[in-house]
This record gives structure tokens, C-alpha cells and sequence, in this order.
């Protein structure tokens, strides 16, 4: 029956007295409704009350602990060109075992006995530089020489200035002599004259006074010309002196310009001589070069310059390698207004993609298929993403982690925070707020630890 009309047939009819009627029309359902009403609402009013751990969700990946154990590329410091491969992907390598061999490509390096030849450029510049060195020592020696000659030379020049001296004193001496017996001599010869015209004298007396007189002036002309001529050797002899030491210093002035010039050569030489090392060193190393090795023992993921023949520049990748002894760890990134809530020894939770877990975020007891973790790291400054990074490690007072995991796996974290009740974490999510801020207890046990 539709029942749509405004007239009611309980009016006249008493539903209940029929069958059909009494089974439907005399149960109350309500009841049952109402008592499941209130047992889910007490069991809901019990678990509002019940602890809830707040966290902090992010999504990360597996990485290493440290940076030496993650995957790398090996480069090469040369140009150069690809000439044969000793190993393929997949292979284990150990520390110094050679992967490749790469040809020069640069002309200047092309000649196979460069070291060779360069390494005897470098003894004969050796051999100058000795060479220079002895010519050095050569021209001290001859400027020593030189000087002692001087000395010498001066000295014997010195005693003839003095006896040239001594012997104008002498002549001076001679020439006061003589000029005193002449006047002597003039004196008696006047007298004789006078006395030849008193006719005391004879004749031949005058002519024998007048003779001497004669020969005395003549004595005193002489000496004045030998005094002239021993002033004149002291003259001789200062000039003498003056131009030994002019000499001598000529001497001893090219010989050091000379001495100079060998030193300066020898500087060069040794400056070409280091140079000529360097370019040795240069070239073995370079030589050394030509076989590029694992840097350490690993495994070979993948040649990225592959072929033979393929040219490749300076710090071009050619081939990655994965260390064979690490540490996992995973790196997890957070939003910025979560970091503060983040410490060092903070435990977290991790799930790995491809094992099995049932997560219960709020009750990690409970949970399954996670695996305990602390962080060890937190980034100083942003992402590029716009997060901060995160790096945390096994924890080892826990289950350890899977050995399957496979370094760049994807994983994804649960930063366990403070416990509260669930009706307080409804309304924080309800209400947009952050999860409760709390420090790490550490001042006040280090300062216990100071007053013990």
C-alpha cells in the first residue's frame, strides 16, 4: 500500500490484529540502533583517549653515510682518446686496477720518447750550470788574484816613490854643496886678481882660481839637473801609481762584470733546469695518466664513453663506479616549519619501497615492516626543492636493516615526535597547527654532569 492518501486507515482498522501487522508493527528497532549508537560512541570516546605518537612524514631515499662510500664517476685529468677496455659492467674492481687505456690527442704530446729526450735536455742544462759554476769560481779566483797583484805592485810602487823622494833630498844636499864651492870658488878668484894687480900674484895663479871657478859652476849646473831630474822621477812615480790603480781597477772591473755575467748564467741555467724538471715530471705523470684506475674497490655500474676510438675532454665523465663497502643511510627532506622539531638522535621510523609493511603512523609499536633509524644530520641550509635535507642512519639497538636494499631506493620516513592523546591530535589537524615543540633534554644533564 502507497499510503498517499490524507486519510489514515488506522482510524478504522486496527493494524496489529493482523498477522502481517503484529510482526511488523509491535518490534521497536530503534532500540538496538540506539545501544549500538552508544556502544560506538563510548568505544569512540575511549579511543579519543587513547596515546597517539605525533610525526612527521616525508618521503627520501637510500643513500650512504658517508660521502667516500656513494656512487661516483671517474673522469680523466687528460684529453685523451679510448684504446682498450679491461673490464665491463658489473665487474668488481679493487683499489688501483686499471679500467681503461686512452691514447694522447694533443700534438705536443704525440712523441714516444719525450721523456726520454727531455730528461736529457735536463742533464746537459745540469752540465751547464757546473760549467757555470766552475767559471764562477775561476773569476773569484782571478779577482783575488788581481787584488793581491795590486797590493803588490802598489807596494813596489810606494818604495819607488820614496827612494825617488830620498834621492831629490840627496840632490838638494849635492846642490847646496856645490853652490857653496862656488861662491867659494869666485870669492878666491877675485881675491887672486886682486892680488895679481898688487903684484902679489902671478898671472897662472888668476888663470888657476878662474879655472876652478869655472869648474865649480859647472858642478853647480849639473846638480841642479840632477835635482831636477829626481824631482821629476817623483812625479814619474806618483803617476806611476796613479795609473796602477787606474789599471787594476780596470782589471778587477771586468773580471767582476765578467763574474756577474757567469753568475746570471748560472741562475738561468738553473731556472731552464727546473723548468726542464717540472716538464719531466709533467710528462711522466702525464705518461701514468694514459691508464685510468679505480680509485677504489667497487663495482662498475656503467661506462659512460663507450667504444674504442671515442675522444672525450678533460673532466668528462667516462665511466660510474659503485664502492663495494658502505654504510646505508637514508636522506629524507622536511618542510621548513617541521625542521625545529628535528634533533640529532631523533628516532625514525623507515619503510623501504618493495618490503611489504602495514603502517600505523600514530602507533609504531604496532607497526610492521618498518625499521628504526636516528638522525645523525640536518641540513644547514635549503634544497633546491625547498626543503631541508635530512640524514639519518640505522639505528642499532633495533631490528637491522634489510641487506637487499640497494643504494637510490626510494624509502619513506616517520620522524617519531611527542606522545599525545587522539583527541588532541584531531584538533591540532583540524586546526592547521604544527605538532607540539619540544627541546631535547640535554642542558640539564650536562649541567648534572658538570656538578658531579
Amino acid at each position: 500500500m502507497l499510503n498517499i492518501s490524507h486519510n489514515k486507515i488506522t482510524k478504522y482498522v486496527d493494524e496489529t490484529s493482523f498477522k502481517s501487522g503484529k510482526n511488523i508493527f509491535t518490534k521497536e528497532y530503534h532500540k538496538r540502533f540506539r545501544k549500538f549508537l552508544l556502544f560506538f560512541t563510548g568505544f569512540l570516546f575511549v579511543i579519543l583517549f587513547l596515546p597517539w605518537t605525533q610525526n612527521i612524514s616525508s618521503a627520501g631515499n637510500v643513500t650512504t653515510l658517508k660521502p667516500s662510500q656513494r656512487p661516483q664517476s671517474i673522469q680523466s685529468q687528460i684529453p685523451g682518446r679510448i684504446e682498450e677496455w679491461f673490464v665491463q659492467e658489473g665487474d668488481l674492481v679493487q683499489k688501483g686496477d686499471t679500467i681503461l687505456r686512452i691514447s694522447e690527442i694533443k700534438s705536443e704530446y704525440f712523441d714516444e720518447l719525450l721523456t726520454k729526450r727531455t730528461n736529457q735536455q735536463l742533464t746537459a742544462k745540469s752540465s751547464s750550470v757546473t760549467a757555470y759554476k766552475n767559471k764562477v769560481k775561476a773569476l773569484q779566483n782571478q779577482i783575488k788574484a788581481l787584488k793581491q797583484e795590486r797590493t803588490l805592485k802598489l807596494a813596489q810602487a810606494q818604495n819607488k816613490l820614496i827612494q825617488s823622494r830620498l834621492k831629490v833630498t840627496s840632490d838638494s844636499i849635492d846642490l847646496v854643496a856645490a853652490t857653496t864651492k862656488a861662491s867659494i870658488a869666485e870669492t878666491q878668484y877675485q881675491r887672486a886678481v886682486t892680488l895679481q894687480k898688487e903684484g902679489l900674484k902671478a898671472v897662472k895663479d888668476v888663470e888657476e882660481k878662474r879655472a876652478k871657478l869655472r869648474e865649480a859652476q859647472a858642478k853647480n849646473i849639473a846638480q841642479q839637473n840632477k835635482l831636477l831630474s829626481a824631482k821629476n822621477n817623483v812625479i814619474n812615480s806618483e803617476l806611476a801609481i796613479s795609473t796602477l790603480k787606474a789599471t787594476y781597477s780596470d782589471k778587477i772591473a771586468k773580471t767582476e762584470s765578467n763574474l756577474y755575467s757567469a753568475e746570471s748564467s748560472a741562475l738561468d741555467s738553473e731556472a731552464q733546469v727546473s723548468k726542464l724538471a717540472i716538464n719531466l715530471a709533467n710528462y711522466e705523470k702525464r705518461s701514468s695518466l694514459r691508464f685510468v684506475t679505480a680509485p677504489q674497490t667497487g663495482f662498475i655500474n656503467k661506462a659512460i664513453k663507450s667504444g674504442i676510438g671515442e675522444t672525450f675532454k678533460e673532466g668528462e665523465k667516462l665511466v660510474s663506479i659503485m664502492p663495494a663497502a658502505y654504510e646505508l643511510a637514508v636522506e629524507m627532506y622536511v618542510r621548513p616549519i617541521d625542521l625545529p622539531l628535528i634533533h640529532l638522535d631523533e628516532k625514525v621510523r623507515v619503510q623501504f619501497d618493495g618490503w611489504p609493511a602495514i603502517v600505523f603512523s600514530g602507533w609504531p609499536n604496532v607497526s610492521y615492516g618498518t625499521y628504526g633509524a636516528r638522525v645523525v644530520a640536518i641540513e644547514n641550509f635549503i634544497s633546491d626543492n625547498g626543503k631541508y635535507r635530512v640524514l639519518i642512519a640505522p639505528d642499532e639497538t633495533t631490528v637491522p636493516w634489510p641487506k637487499a636494499i640497494r643504494v637510490g631506493s626510494g624509502a619513506r620516513t616517520i620522524a617519531l615526535l611527542e606522545n599525545v592523546p587522539i583527541w588532541y591530535e584531531l584538533w591540532r589537524q583540524i586546526n592547521s597547527f604544527p605538532p607540539n615543540f619540544y627541546q631535547p633534554n640535554k642542558t640539564k644533564s650536562s649541567s648534572d654532569t658538570k656538578k658531579k
